[in-house]
């Protein structure tokens, strides 16, 4: 399955009229730019960033949803001490890995 990146399925440009915010908002937002930065870029990467965080987060709940409905369709459970342990384990693999590349 190909997956898409943000960018690629909004290929048109379309303008927000204004997003009404408080002036300490706009303030702290102009406050963390970087060298060369317009507002407008950040409000837009802002955005794409969000938007894949929901994306993910939807996936994510939809994955456990889906999971809940088969343990209860097979009644095949798994205790938590070793699904805890087997993600321990992934995540030591994963660091290990990434050391190893450094």
């Amino acid at each position: 399955m190909r997956t898409t990146s943000i960018s690629e399925h909004f290929t048109r440009f379309f303008y927000f009229d204004f997003v009404r915010t408080p002036e300490q908002l706009r303030q702290a937002a102009e406050s963390v730019l970087q060298n060369g930065e317009m507002l407008s870029s950040f409000v837009e990467q802002s955005l794409r960033a969000n938007i894949e965080c929901r994306r993910a987060q939807q996936e994510f709940i939809a994955r456990g949803l889906a999971a809940r409905d088969e343990a209860r369709q097979t009644g095949e459970y798994f205790a938590d001490d070793e699904v805890l342990r087997e993600m321990d384990d992934l995540l030591s693999h994963a660091e290990a890995k990434r050391l190893s590349k450094n």
